[in-house]
């Protein structure tokens, strides 16, 4: 596995300055951050090709127990175990495609083109779904799922802990022009365009986990049957789907292509009437009492799932 190419960094002889503890911070942090062996060991050498035991030396003490390359590589073994098994539990969709042993070499590949930036983990994914665009050698042949996949659960992350603002209420529609009025969406709403149903397909391996855990089923048979079976892959289908949050848990909510339209339209400032005109079905053989009465439907229970907000 190649590394991201980086300017190598030297460890200060002394810190006496924020400048020097900058970089033996740097220092350190290259040495964490190198990929481990196959065997979860500390590679023998840094990217550079210095000898990793003397680069450690520069910077680490040994103590009565341990060498300065073992006291280091505790910390490059428990980044990467942990990176690792935060992936591999925020993505059971995407590890349910490409199984275990491929899903970890791509996590790999991906942690060392993006290294962690963030304090916490809960942003570890947020550059997956690009980096599967940009090296499809790791989930061919399913490239297209998979990326479609990896929005679709890092969705789930963005509407868990996303903002909430002000409701919108009727009372806001009084005295206003309808045609001209500029909606607003509650920021944790999400919503996708996917070619294929990820929302079904994701419900099947959450629930197929549970049965291999014992959550949900005793049943001993069950769980060897389920054990023997190989995932199946969904077709493609176009779908919209809205990931949203009702009091307190993550809901996925399919919805008709023009509905999904419309509200793309009003989450891009279109005004109302504009974003009705982008989302209206064409070609279909409808009166404009039908529609009317389908879009009243679909505000009204959007209202109720309280996804209007109001507009700052």
């Amino acid at each position: 596995m190649k590394r991201a190419k980086s300017k190598p960094a030297s460890a200060p002889a002394r810190v006496d300055s924020k400048r020097d503890l900058a970089d033996l911070q740097r220092s350190v942090w290259q040495l964490v951050s190198t990929p481990l062996t196959a065997k979860n060991r500390m590679k023998p050498r840094v990217h550079d090709g210095r000898k990793t035991t003397k680069v450690v030396g520069e910077i680490i003490k040994p103590n009565d127990r341990l060498t300065s390359l073992e006291r280091l590589e505790i910390y490059n073994r428990m980044y990467w175990f942990r990176v690792l098994d935060s992936l591999y539990e925020d993505c059971p969709g995407l590890r349910a495609v490409l199984g275990d042993r491929k899903f970890i070499k791509m996590a790999e590949a991906y942690m060392v083109k993006y290294p962690s930036r963030s304090h916490t983990l809960r942003n570890l994914p947020d550059r997956l779904a690009r980096f599967i665009l940009e090296e499809p050698k790791w989930t061919r042949p399913h490239t297209a799922l998979c990326h479609d996949l990896m929005r679709f659960e890092w969705a789930q992350v963005e509407v868990y802990d996303g903002a909430t603002l002000p409701l919108f209420t009727p009372d806001q529609l009084v005295g206003a022009n309808v045609a001209k009025l500029r909606l607003a969406l509650q920021p944790y709403l999400q919503l996708l365009e996917v070619g294929y149903p990820v929302d079904d397909f994701l419900i099947h391996i959450k629930k197929r986990e549970a049965l291999l855990r014992g959550d949900t089923s005793n049943a001993p048979t069950g769980v060897r049957s389920e054990r023997q079976k190989k995932v199946k892959l969904p077709k493609p289908e176009r779908c919209h789907v809205a990931v949203h949050r009702h009091e307190g848990k993550i809901y996925f909510k399919r919805l008709d292509p023009a509905a999904g339209k419309i509200l793309l339209a009003i989450r891009a400032g279109k005004p109302l009437g504009a974003a009705l005109a982008a989302g209206l079905p064409s070609g279909k053989r409808a009166t404009s009492e039908d529609l009317a009465q389908q879009v009243q439907t679909w505000f009204r229970t959007w209202m109720q799932l309280g996804w209007f907000c109001r507009r700052e």
